[in-house]
């Protein structure tokens, strides 16, 4: 489970997103750029409606499941390539839980890949997000330009243009918001770790799939 101290997470992150790689003055290409704004504490001022919560199975569904989870966060991979489609298949689609997952940004990276995942909207979301956790080994490797480039890639792999890449990865007040959106949320639960769960209003940590199940059947007979 990763650690998130949420005020030291946020500072690093609003620091130094954007076009600067790690202090320096090389810039990454087709990513927004909005430290100024952040420092000057603009982000404040964020307009969150820009931001859409994104979601599995039926809204009025008996149980609700929010998730926080990183996309560079390994033990939120594993989550993913593991727990989560047996939660799919036996609750999600069944439509006995309504599942809402919630980005955590533990550093510019995760939130790059954010954004690339809300590129394609709704209907594509979770198709893009599942390709970034299974590529999560890959794409977090190199320079920040090379990341970037990685995760382009991948948008381009779910049939994503370099104009529609282009536009989102550079969309300032989206990335503005995100990152408000994000403190917001994770204050309001008291997240401080990678994955947390609220089931039902209830905060839990990491679980197995068993642990899981047991849970859920549990809050579906209450």
């Amino acid at each position: 489970m990763k650690r998130l101290p949420i005020a030291a997470a946020l500072i690093l992150l609003l620091g130094g997103i954007g076009w600067y790689a790690l202090g320096s003055s090389q810039s990454v290409p087709g990513v927004t750029d909005f430290s100024v704004q952040a420092q000057e504490g603009k982000t404040s001022d964020a307009d969150l409606s820009l931001v859409e919560e994104m979601s599995l199975g039926k809204e009025d569904a008996p149980v609700e499941v929010i998730e926080y989870a990183s996309f560079t966060c390994p033990h939120c991979r594993a989550f993913h390539d593991g727990p989560m489609k047996q939660l799919k298949a036996d609750y999600i689609d069944t439509g006995k839980v309504h599942f809402i997952y919630r980005e955590v940004y533990f550093d510019r990276y995760g939130l790059w890949a954010g954004m690339v995942a809300r590129c394609g909207g709704p209907l594509r979301y979770f198709g893009i997000s599942d390709l970034i956790y299974d590529q999560q080994s890959e794409w977090t490797k190199g320079e920040p330009a090379q990341i970037a480039a990685n995760l382009r890639k991948i948008g381009k792999t779910a049939g994503l243009s370099d104009e529609q890449l282009d536009a989102c990865m550079q969309d300032s007040a989206k990335a503005e918001a995100m990152v408000a959106t994000f403190e917001k949320n994770a204050k309001a639960d008291e997240v401080n770790a990678t994955p947390t769960f609220i089931i039902d209003g209830q905060k839990y940590s990491n679980m197995s799939y068993e642990e899981f199940s047991k849970t859920l059947d549990e809050k579906l007979a209450d």
